[in-house]
């Protein structure tokens, strides 16, 4: 995308100030977004996140709220609306509590379902309105392999996710018409603290064909392609990314 036609606009990453959050800002910033990178209770590491963007070059800010309490996201939210609409939405907060189903608590089932789905709604809804009269935008989740194939102990990590899948496919039809792409990136495996905690090498390369996790640089560079010009035609879409899980 040309950094010309580019440089008015803002992006909002959800989760910018985890490992892949932090990524996919660096990648849209360096693609000429203006980008906004949003943490829960990690404030000061959306800040260094920023702080690494501006060093290279790029512009950035941080903001903090609980994507899960709507009435702090949309508080937020109505503020960063004043200095203009905000036209690339990366839906990538979500947080594990995993447990088998059998033994799961009420507590665990709803605070990751509110985070991951509740929040996608919480964030992306204040947001389409000012969106549509620009007539372009780009909405962009972050799902797991986990909503496709289903994994133990994650029955409502994987129903959040999957909610996203319906949500974003039924949210591309509404908005498909004022020149608005919506989709869904699914990772499978990838290097950070959270793959590393949960998965030794050995049981990586038995799960993943590719025989490897994957790089926060490669899903944020299928992120950037979904919000820039040439993807205006790919709407409605989970595409995977996940070294051949499934």
């Amino acid at each position: 995308m040309p950094e010309s036609v580019n440089s008015a606009r803002r992006a909002l990453v959800t989760g910018g100030s985890g490992d892949l959050g932090g990524a996919i800002c660096t990648r849209l910033a360096a693609d000429g977004w203006r980008v906004i990178v949003h943490a829960n209770g990690q404030l000061q590491r959306a800040q260094e996140v920023v702080a690494q963007i501006r060093d290279s070059g790029g512009e950035a800010e941080a903001i903090a709220f609980d994507v899960a309490d709507g009435e702090a996201a949309r508080a937020a939210i109505e503020g960063l609306l004043e200095a203009g609409p905000i036209q690339g939405v990366v839906n990538n907060a979500g947080i594990h509590d995993d447990a088998p189903m059998a033994g799961m608590s009420d507590a665990q089932w709803k605070r990751v379902i509110d985070v991951s789905l509740h929040g996608f709604f919480h964030v992306t809804q204040p947001l389409l309105l000012p969106m549509a009269r620009t007539r372009w935008g780009r909405i962009v989740s972050v799902s797991s392999v986990a909503a496709v194939l289903g994994n133990r102990g994650q029955t409502n990590y994987a129903a959040a996710k999957a909610g996203l899948h319906g949500a974003s496919k039924s949210l591309a039809r509404e908005m498909a018409s004022r020149g608005i792409t919506v989709n869904v990136v699914a990772p499978g495996v990838i290097e950070g603290r959270m793959a590393a905690q949960a998965f030794p090498p050995e049981a990586i390369k038995q799960m993943v064909p590719a025989g490897r996790a994957g790089r926060v640089e490669e899903v944020a560079a299928l992120v950037s392609f979904l919000c820039g010009e040439q993807a205006g035609y790919i709407n409605g879409q989970v595409i995977g990314i996940n070294g051949a899980m499934g």
